[in-house]
């Protein structure tokens, strides 16, 4: 059975600093898995968490892709999605709000939700900051606190400026 989270729970995991590895951008390259391109990184958060970046696109329609934060909870093999962006592919139902809509949009993982016997994820909003997989791959970086590499710059004979 997979866990269950509370709110509270799933706010701290989104708000774990996860910093990201110098070469996750060519870990995140996607590469063809049977209709769809796939990648998927491994992150290990400030306080210990265990998360997955995960994205999937399609092959035939640029429209149709998503980048998900999954948690692993401990000595599990469980992938709990936290957050999920998606492309302007299919229409979304909020069933515990009786909404439709048909736009790109973020995936929240919800207490309600899992209570109610639905996925942890089913619940979500409309987005307008993305219309493309590098954007919500942004989105998700700016929102589920991410930390980007740090370049160093070296100055001559490999001393570090400023």
């Amino acid at each position: 059975m997979p866990a269950q989270l509370s709110d509270a729970e799933i706010q701290k995991l989104l708000a774990e600093p996860k910093p990201l590895p110098p070469d996750y951008e060519a870990r995140l390259r996607p590469k063809p898995k049977s209709g769809h391109e796939e990648a998927e990184l491994q992150i290990v958060g400030l306080n210990g968490s265990v998360f997955r970046v995960i994205i999937r696109k399609s092959i035939f329609n640029p429209l149709d892709f998503s980048v998900i934060l999954a948690y692993q909870p401990p000595d599990t093999n469980i992938l709990f999605r936290l957050r999920r962006y998606n492309g302007k592919s299919h229409e979304h139902s909020n069933c515990l709000e009786r909404e439709r809509f048909y736009e790109f949009h973020r995936h929240t993982a919800t207490e309600r939700y899992q209570a109610g016997g639905f996925r942890e994820d089913a619940f979500a909003e409309a987005d307008n900051r993305f219309a493309q997989l590098h954007e919500a791959l942004s989105c998700l970086f700016e929102d589920c606190g991410f930390q980007l590499p740090q370049v160093r710059q070296l100055g001559l004979f490999g001393t570090r400026k400023p």
